[in-house]
């Protein structure tokens, strides 16, 4: 048997089949309904001509639809396809367009933008839809509507042979331009992103998942977009281990009901996406009624954005027996390294991580760089095959070097002498100034560290001294007006003093995507639009 990601979950049904598997709302699933279910949809979309290599886009909000059609996707060797429900119409044309989706699973609410642009794409010829509170009828697409086309599909489990070389695919944003698909084999990116079937011990045959399985006891709470790799990363890591994975019903992060629901399904791992989500949860453990009961989520996971170090500590103390880890990684490399905080324990002013083996820093010349020199974070071994469609970013970003290929996104990084490494940032959203390079997460940690600031992004607007000079976006907390004094004596305690902003614009909310991370391009046009000439301290 392969690594295939379609083989390897139905190993775990057959050894766990009346174990709970994905907890949804009022929907409960023990793996062997799960597997039914993924059977009916994939036998669905088969018998209106999806097959091996078609792509499946997936318009979901987070419920056990999403992790359904993954994997009906993958048991017909399709691909399924991430996307971005907060797009709009152009946006979600082009990702439907460039991915050459041939089906699309979507919530009822998003019929309306699909209908707008499905002249627009003559391959997509598949709709179902899955109903849901706004009522829309679907039914001008030629949608089925998704419990109709399970309960008209075989539930049985007899589909072709399946390989290690099937693919999946990662539409990721990035920091700028448009998104654009990350190709894996599924053997590496099960290894790579999925767990392995056990982070830091990983099996070596796909029937080890077995034993795996019988031990599972992990419960998993996703709480950022299944869009998004972090959350349908550690829930596939969840089921590969014979887990379960805890859903929430809520479109939108509402923290007392989270921690409601981490009490009420005995979570002990929850998923979130840096401070956009840690700073309202820890806030919220104040408003909590005293019977909802957290102390057993025993890991805190946040993937795709560092925590700052006063959120990582402030929920180490009010969680003293949780582990609150920040992994790193990136969907060309997939998870790489992990840094830990325990109550008590020093929290590092910078993002320093333990990183695998086959992460390192490259040089300018892609040549491994010694200690201390700042250079460009690299992954090779299981590492993608490069970009749908676009060969020119596939060789940027996955190079070989004297025979070996890499995964170089464009992190700057520096080894440290005790082999951790100190991450810096996205190149691309690094800001020259004077010639000095500042990296945004830096100064945005030193800002949200002062008492009056709930969040902010850090951006470079265009200067006719410096280049480039740094400008802060902060949103105060309620009924707090730090000033601009206030805030440049705080940073220039925690950075150097070429780091510091040299205007502050005040905003009503910091623009985050779904998962968290910072709109760098809202930031900067906002500065620009918002400051005008450059005159220093304005805003």
């Amino acid at each position: 048997m392969e690594f295939n990601l379609a083989d390897c979950f139905e190993i775990v049904v057959d050894t766990v089949p009346d174990r709970e598997a994905v907890v949804a709302g009022n929907r409960r699933l023990t793996y062997r309904q799960l597997d039914e279910r993924v059977n009916r949809l994939a036998h669905h979309l088969m018998a209106n001509g999806v097959g091996p290599g078609d792509h499946v886009a997936l318009y979901l909000y987070n419920g056990s639809e999403y992790l359904e059609g993954m994997l009906a996707a993958y048991k017909l060797r399709a691909v399924p396809i991430n996307v971005n429900y907060r797009y709009v119409e152009e946006e979600l044309r082009y990702l439907l367009d460039d991915s050459d989706a041939v089906a699309v699973v979507f919530h009822a609410e998003f019929a309306p933008k699909l209908a707008k642009v499905r002249e627009q794409l003559p391959k997509l010829r598949t709709f179902v839809a899955v109903n849901d509170a706004t009522g829309n009828d679907a039914s001008a697409l030629g949608a089925v509507e998704y419990e109709d086309a399970l309960a008209g599909a075989s539930p049985e489990r007899d589909f072709a042979p399946r390989s290690a070389d099937d693919l999946y695919i990662l539409y990721t944003g990035g920091t700028t331009g448009m998104p654009k698909g990350v190709i894996w084999r599924h053997e590496d990116i099960f290894f790579g992103a999925f767990g392995g079937g056990g982070i830091g011990n990983e099996v070596e045959q796909p029937e080890e998942l077995a034993d795996r399985a019988r031990e599972g006891r992990t419960r998993c709470l996703p709480a950022c977009p299944f869009m998004h790799g972090t959350a349908h990363w550690m829930a596939f890591s969840t089921i590969y281990t014979g887990g379960t994975v805890v859903v929430s019903p809520e479109h939108h992060l509402d923290p007392v009901r989270l921690w409601e629901l981490v009490a009420k399904e005995q979570v002990n791992f929850l998923v979130i996406v840096g401070d956009a989500f840690a700073r309202p949860l820890v806030e919220a453990l104040d408003r909590l009624s005293p019977d909802v009961d957290v102390s057993g989520c025993s890991v805190i996971l946040s993937g795709g954005a560092i925590l700052s170090p006063t959120v990582k500590r402030a929920l180490a103390e009010r969680l003293p027996g949780t582990l609150i880890v920040d992994g790193y990684g990136s969907s060309e490399s997939g998870g790489q390294g992990q840094s830990v905080t325990v109550a008590g324990g020093e929290v590092s002013s910078v993002p320093r991580f333990m990183v695998n083996d086959e992460t390192t820093v490259l040089d300018d010349e892609l040549h491994p760089a010694p200690v201390g020199l700042i250079g460009r974070l690299a992954r090779r071994g299981r590492i993608p095959l490069g970009y749908y469609k676009d060969p020119q970013k596939t060789a940027a970003t996955f190079p070989v070097v004297d025979g070996v290929r890499w995964s170089v996104p464009g992190d700057h990084a520096r080894i440290e002498d005790d082999g951790s490494i100190t991450l810096l940032g996205r190149g691309s959203v690094s800001i020259n100034t004077g010639g000095e390079k500042v990296y945004p997460e830096e100064v945005e940690a030193a800002l949200k560290a002062h008492p009056d600031v709930f969040d902010a992004v850090v951006v470079g607007v265009p200067d006719e001294r410096w280049g480039e000079r740094v400008v802060a976006l902060v949103q105060p907390r309620r009924d707090r007006s730090p000033s601009f004094g206030d805030l440049d004596a705080h940073v220039r305690t925690q950075v150097a003093g070429y780091k510091a902003p040299r205007d502050i614009v005040v905003v009503d909310s910091v623009v985050r995507s779904p998962s968290g991370k910072p709109d760098y391009r809202w930031g900067k046009s906002t500065a620009i639009s918002r400051l005008g000439s450059p005159s220093p301290r304005a805003g």
